[in-house]
């Protein structure tokens, strides 16, 4: 991932890569993609590349759902029972657990990666290191490639 990432034209197709990529060979992510804060609106997150099924969810308030807590807190969130979090937006019937993974560039959260699993607490510590090495890619190749606003979260 980091090689491409060297090379990709820009972060559409490094996010689309990935997204094609880990969809692949994680056969327990059902739905993955990227939210990336509206650059007019840093309180609205905009869904860019995703493999999965389509989701009504093109755009989430910061302050809404699991996508919108990862970045308020600045931190990944792990969810084992979405059925059992008040937070979840439901997106599909067969979702059972969602991981979100925060992207940083220049120090400030600009987006984030959401999982979704049909799988009950699918997500283990060696997922969570993954995907944030992957957050810390697309906030590498983010910051070497364009201007990150400085009044985003």
């Amino acid at each position: 991932m980091s090689a491409f990432a060297e090379s990709a034209s820009d972060l559409a197709a490094l996010q689309n890569f990935i997204v094609r990529i880990i969809s692949q060979r994680l056969s327990w992510y059902h739905w993955t993609g990227f939210y990336m804060l509206d650059p007019e609106n840093p309180e609205m997150l905009i869904l860019g590349p995703f493999h999965g099924a389509p989701t009504e969810h093109v755009r989430i308030p910061v302050s809404q759902g699991i996508c919108g807590a990862a970045v308020a807190q600045n931190d990944t969130v792990i969810v084992d029972d979405v059925n059992s979090d008040p937070r979840y937006l439901a997106c599909s019937l067969e979702t059972k657990s969602e991981i979100v993974v925060p992207i940083r560039a220049g120090g400030a959260v600009v987006g984030e990666i959401d999982i979704d699993s049909h799988n009950p607490a699918a997500f283990t510590p060696q997922d969570k290191e993954f995907l944030e090495l992957c957050a810390v890619i697309v906030g590498g190749f983010i910051e070497r490639t364009q201007t990150v606003s400085s009044d985003s979260k």
